[in-house]
């Protein structure tokens, strides 16, 4: 039996979920969305909800190309505000996202912006010296968004 073969229903609900798509030098082309992204309709979520699902995404995406002695960290465009190491993310609903972490010079930072003003440069920064293995935030906000959201 071949399983590609949909009902009407099946091909509806697929057309109507959301859909991620990205070429690069190195490859790509359609991925499937995780099961935590897609089980709720976009529709039921919030500006806030989904915004933060989606960069969780593009966060694990990026963290998969570093190497063992880079982490990621978030540039920020506008002003002298520098580079954010991510050690945390989260949404206040309906449309605010916060980013949490260290700046450079290792002052705890955090950054609180409207869906409406997103602009994340994702960068890789040297782990912290005494790190023995870089922060991977991406696995723990996926995680938690399978057990949690």
């Amino acid at each position: 039996m071949d399983d590609d073969i949909k009902t009407s229903a099946e091909a509806e609900e697929a057309a109507a979920l959301p859909r991620r798509y990205e070429v690069t030098t190195q490859g790509g082309g359609q991925t499937d969305l995780p099961s935590a992204v897609a089980k709720k309709p976009v529709e039921q979520k919030s500006p806030a909800e989904w915004a933060y699902e989606r960069l969780i995404l593009y966060i694990q995406n990026f963290e998969q190309q570093l190497d063992n002695e880079h982490e990621i960290a978030m540039g920020f465009t506008g002003g002298d505000a520098g580079v954010l190491r991510i050690e945390g993310m989260g949404f206040f609903e309906p449309d605010m996202i916060t980013f949490h972490g260290t700046d450079g010079g290792g002052a705890k930072t955090q950054l609180v912006q409207h869906v409406s003003q997103l602009n994340v440069m994702l960068r890789a920064m040297p782990k912290q010296v005494d790190a023995p293995e870089p922060n991977r935030i991406g696995f723990r906000l996926a995680q938690d968004l399978e057990e949690n959201v």
